[in-house]
């Protein structure tokens, strides 16, 4: 299966669009109106929120924002439906995050937190290069990777 990652804009005729993910992932991971109200909040850090589409299908979100203090794009939010988790989506989505990223050029880095916990997808980001940086913050692993 060739899996083409394209970014749909968040506009009204598709932020209701069906996305979720499994049970034991809802403390790590916010739904797309928190997604969405997140967007708002930081809207001074120019906030990029995104659907993540295969196609005409939409199969995960996406939210990142400038961090001028850590010279980096913070990605705030990122997300695969339960239903295409485990296919190779999130690799797929991941990269093309950090190639849109790249293309614009604006910081060397990306910066993340993941939460610890039974469903903590640290494997998951290790394996697409990114490494913990030493910034954790209560229950949340911090880590980068270079751009």
């Amino acid at each position: 299966m060739v899996i083409m990652i394209q970014f749909a804009e968040v506009t009204p005729k598709n932020w209701r669009c069906s996305l979720s993910v499994r049970e034991d992932q809802k403390t790590s991971v916010a739904d797309k109106t928190k997604i969405l109200a997140w967007a708002y909040i930081y809207r001074a850090d120019r906030p990029q929120a995104f659907f993540l589409m295969d196609g005409e299908t939409p199969i995960g979100m996406a939210l990142w924002i400038d961090d001028a203090k850590t010279d980096s794009y913070y990605l705030f939010q990122f997300f695969i439906d339960q239903r295409y988790q485990g296919q190779g989506y999130g690799t797929e989505a991941l990269e093309a995050i950090q190639d849109r990223m790249r293309r614009e050029g604006k910081y060397p880095k990306v910066t993340m937190c993941c939460v610890e916990g039974p469903a903590c997808p640290i494997g998951f980001y290790k394996k697409c290069g990114f490494r913990r940086n030493g910034k954790d913050f209560e229950d949340e692993i911090g880590m980068e990777r270079a751009l």
